[in-house]
């Protein structure tokens, strides 16, 4: 406390020590209001024992700012958090211990998944999601000590790795809605499905995008039972006499409705908007995704879920500060 004690001395006004001493991701702490997590019983105070010495909002800004500026694992974040300015932004009183930074991450792990909802619910509410969602699954690398990842395959890269992989559904301005973790890049049907049903959770689309990894009959069926136009290409080898088609969705709308036409080039040109989930993956990436330092699947997972809160709130964030939202001002 003594650096912030002697800056403090040196300036007028707290106002003018904010000015000083701001830090890059202050405007993370501005629009978003995190005291949703003191909702959830894992953060409860325990009838006996010692209280908390830190609020979760702030531990979890904390985590923020470390993924912002490219700091992961226990031992890195816990360094950061000894900076004044940093704790002191993020709303600490005194800069935690690793014991309470590790202690953090693991109480995370049972709610991480709900704090993400709670995110998309505020992207959402802000009307930052369109008509048009995409699914697509990315790689993620991990450290070689943790002994729950394994060597995949990468199609994409044409390359191995040794980690997991991640399915998510994005929309709008690289914004992801919906997520799951999985062992390998290649999600399963299971999984697709899923991640499918969470995204319809939050809104329903005119259309859903897929490469031919999603050229799925179940996953199609479920689209447009909902109302919404699935595109993934048609995959010929699924098969052993081919249809003449490019998208499998030409195939099943005659099937759902008689009054539904969707020509090709309509087929085509909304496909095209697909590369969006990519951009989405590498701006999710850019705030941790892409390589997990923590060991086991579990904490692997919720830092893979962190980075992907990170990525709403930066979104929530140039929204609430009039950027343009195909541009990453913050």
């Amino acid at each position: 406390m003594s650096n912030t004690s002697a800056t403090l001395q040196d300036v007028a006004s707290v106002d003018d020590f904010l000015n000083v001493a701001a830090t890059e991701t202050v405007p993370l702490f501005e629009h978003l209001d995190f005291d949703f997590l003191l909702e959830f019983d894992v953060f409860a105070p325990a009838s006996r024992g010692r209280t908390r010495v830190h609020e979760p909002p702030d531990l979890f800004c904390g985590f923020l700012h470390c993924y912002y500026e490219n700091v992961y694992g226990t031992r890195p974040v816990t360094r950061e958090l000894q900076h004044s300015l940093v704790w002191y932004y993020c709303g600490l009183d005194k800069p935690p211990s690793r014991d309470t930074v590790d202690r953090f991450l693991t109480d995370l792990e049972h709610v991480i998944d709900d704090i993400f909802d709670r995110l998309v619910e505020q992207a959402a509410a802000r009307g930052l999601l369109d008509s048009t969602y995409s699914i697509d699954s990315t790689h993620i690398e991990a450290i070689q000590h943790n002994d729950a990842a394994s060597w995949n395959y990468d199609p994409t890269a044409e390359e191995h790795y040794y980690g997991f992989g991640c399915t998510i559904v994005s929309t709008g301005a690289k914004i992801p809605i919906a997520a799951e973790f999985t062992q390998t890049k290649q999600a399963d049907k299971e999984t697709a499905m899923r991640v499918t049903r969470d995204a319809l959770a939050v809104d329903t689309p005119i259309w859903m995008l897929g490469d031919s990894a999603y050229d799925i009959l179940d996953w199609h069926d479920h689209l447009l039972a909902a109302g919404v136009v699935p595109i993934a290409p048609y995959n010929p080898r699924n098969t052993d006499d081919p249809k003449d088609i490019e998208y499998r969705v030409e195939d099943q709308i005659g099937e759902h409705s008689e009054d539904v036409q969707l020509k090709q080039s309509i087929l085509n040109e909304t496909y095209n908007n697909r590369t969006g989930v990519e951009r989405t993956n590498d701006a999710v990436k850019d705030c941790g995704l892409g390589h997990v330092r923590a060991r086991g699947r579990v904490h692997a997972r919720t830092e893979v879920f962190v980075a992907l809160c990170l990525r709403l709130v930066v979104a929530i964030t140039n929204y609430e500060r009039g950027n343009n939202p195909g541009c990453e001002n913050l």
